[in-house]
């Protein structure tokens, strides 16, 4: 084949491919149409902090009060619609997949159970706004954990947002005189600590965790551990309906959409865009059923939200031009390096 030959061919190849791949040598074809991706996974994130936002709302509407009964069922609904979405994504490579996640995926689903607990025990003993609002103090303390075990250094605006957030939490536990709101914070905060150990697990192991493996893991712990802690099991058919929704939609749905829309968003996006379920849950419960968070909350709450909210705007903006052609989400999973927080858990 004569040389003008061979660049008559690799020009009908180039033209046959589209103007949707490039054909640089070395580099893998990316579409063209990538904005549309990221913002189609914008829109995934949001629907995803719309479901988790909703579970205040959902736990109010129950006629049972026992905590761990709540949480039973709501993880066994949930662990049977992830096992299906898992068998209808990997067919009999299931087992695989699930297996893949090892050690790291274990332990941080044993830390993600904890904060099943901690999030229901919270919301029968304070408000949807308290519950809330201190939840979403966890990227600080995941990132105070990675100070301390993983000797990973801490961007000075994090510092300032963390004691920002520290100045509105003052705020919001000042208006717990009583035991049981207190109590109800306290446990709030339990979350954030079993997101900050479940983030630390990952990072100390560089894990790329699929979520969906990692949320079934969790849904099969806490189901266990629940049911052999329950007193007894009251719930009406009525209520089974509204925890099969938090399970199936509320939470379930939630970390599947969030799984996709990660192949297309960084981490810092995404918690970004998680932000949108501390403020929105409030807001659900104080609409339709008259729940005022009280003017410490609303306060307190502000400022912690703001300081949250710099912080992940803050890094968005400072990772967006270096990393132009790249994202840090990547394949099924979330994939964490040492200046991106993940969202936080989904309780």
């Amino acid at each position: 084949m004569t040389a003008r030959d061979r660049r008559g061919r690799e020009t009908r190849i180039r033209y046959n491919r589209g103007p949707a791949m490039t054909t640089s040598p070395g580099v893998h074809p990316l579409p063209v149409k990538s904005s549309t991706l990221h913002a189609r996974a914008i829109a995934l994130m949001v629907v995803a902090a719309i479901c988790w936002s909703s579970g205040g709302l959902l736990v109010r509407q129950l006629s049972i009060t026992g905590a761990w009964e709540i949480v039973f069922w709501r993880s066994l609904f949930m662990t049977l619609f992830v096992v299906g979405v898992l068998v209808a994504i990997h067919r009999r490579a299931m087992p695989r997949a699930v297996r893949a996640a090892g050690l790291p995926g274990l332990l941080a689903g044993i830390f993600l159970a904890g904060t099943f607990f901690f999030f229901i025990g919270s919301l029968m003993r304070t408000t949807v706004a308290n519950t809330n609002i201190l939840m979403s103090v966890s990227p600080f303390l995941a990132a105070l954990a990675a100070r301390g075990i993983l000797k990973e250094a801490v961007p000075r605006r994090t510092w300032v947002a963390m004691v920002a957030a520290f100045a509105g939490i003052v705020v919001m536990f000042a208006q717990t005189a009583d035991g049981g709101r207190l109590t109800g914070n306290l446990l709030a905060l339990g979350v954030s600590c079993c997101f900050a150990a479940q983030v630390t697990v990952l990072r100390r192991f560089h894990a790329t965790v699929d979520m969906l493996p990692q949320v079934m893991i969790a849904g099969i712990l806490s189901a266990v551990v629940a049911a052999l802690l329950a007193p007894a099991f009251v719930a009406t058919a009525r209520d089974l309906g509204i925890l099969a929704l938090m399970g199936c939609v509320q939470l379930g749905t939630g970390c599947l959409l969030a799984t996709a829309a990660s192949k297309h968003l960084s981490a810092t996006e995404l918690g970004l865009l998680a932000l949108l379920e501390p403020i929105l849950g409030p807001i659900w419960v104080w609409v339709l059923m008259g729940e005022h968070p009280g003017a410490a909350a609303l306060v307190g709450g502000s400022i912690v939200l703001t300081a949250v909210f710099a912080n992940e705007a803050f890094g968005v903006w400072r990772t967006r031009a270096p990393r132009a052609g790249g994202h840090a989400g990547g394949g099924a999973g979330l994939r964490y390096d040492e200046h991106d927080l993940p969202p936080m858990p989904r309780r």
